[in-house]
């Protein structure tokens, strides 16, 4: 099935059906041994994006700050994306741009992400993938090259070494692979082939106050398990109120 791109003039495919259907989104370490270390037409959908994010100071108290670094603390911008790519996320460069894919394992979670990149003026588009899977992409865009540039190391994704998370990128993360564990946990998915990330990933969810358990592909993973209600808590107040199109549990509140 193709995708349609920014500019593309073919009729537009839209998003995997949802029952009912969800109203328009519009988005206002430690580690364990054993392991390997929706709505409308899309697409093809864009919007204004709003101005660079600041990250949060050095030291012990960043992953206390939750009124400044939470989902609701700043306008979208194409750094939140950074998000995507702390999960399962990929980017490659053509030429002077970039283009942004993730996998999704539900529905629900195409409608989430079109409406998410569309904020961030990104066109974007989906196809079914394996496993009754969905692979949503972006456009190639000049607008993703910062962001491939700060993620690459030729072809492989690593983390640049200032990063580290706030609300608008743990909404992003949980958008695309969050995953709850009744009663008190969530798993956080990263990327199969992307063992060099894991690790300061988990750092990085560390410094926000979420330091999870990485679990290995043999353990169910690669994720990392965030457990607690005092964990749990302040993951929900980071990424804000769930998304028109999320299924009931689905969110941590």
């Amino acid at each position: 099935m193709s995708l349609s791109g920014l500019g593309d003039t073919g009729k537009a495919q839209s998003p995997p059906a949802l029952f009912p259907a969800p109203e328009s989104d519009t988005p206002t370490p430690v580690r364990r041994r054993g392991g390997a270390s929706q709505n409308g037409p899309s697409q093809s959908v864009s919007a204004q994006h709003g101005s660079a994010q600041n990250g949060p100071p050095p030291g012990d108290d960043a992953g206390r700050q939750l009124v400044f670094f939470g989902a609701d603390a700043a306008e979208p911008t194409t750094a939140d994306l950074a998000g995507l790519l702390a999960g399962p996320g990929e980017v490659v460069r053509m030429g002077g741009t970039a283009r942004l894919s993730v996998p999704v394992d539900a529905a629900w979670r195409v409608h989430v992400l079109v409406a998410e990149l569309a904020s961030r003026g990104l066109a974007a588009s989906w196809q079914p993938i394996e496993g009754e899977r969905h692979a949503v992409r972006t456009s190639y865009t000049r607008v993703l090259k910062p962001l491939a540039a700060a993620w690459l190391h030729g072809t492989a994704k690593r983390p640049p070494a200032a990063f580290h998370l706030t609300g608008r990128r743990l909404r992003l993360w949980l958008a695309a692979a969050g995953t709850p564990e009744p009663p008190d946990c969530f798993l956080l998915r990263l990327g199969a082939d992307d063992q060099e990330c894991w690790e300061p990933i988990g750092v990085a969810l560390g410094a926000a106050g979420l330091a999870g358990t990485l679990l290995g592909p043999a353990e169910g993973g690669p994720a990392y398990r965030i457990t607690g209600r005092r964990r749990l808590a302040r993951l929900a107040e980071l990424v804000g109120q769930p998304p028109p199109a999320t299924p009931p549990h689905s969110w941590p509140t």
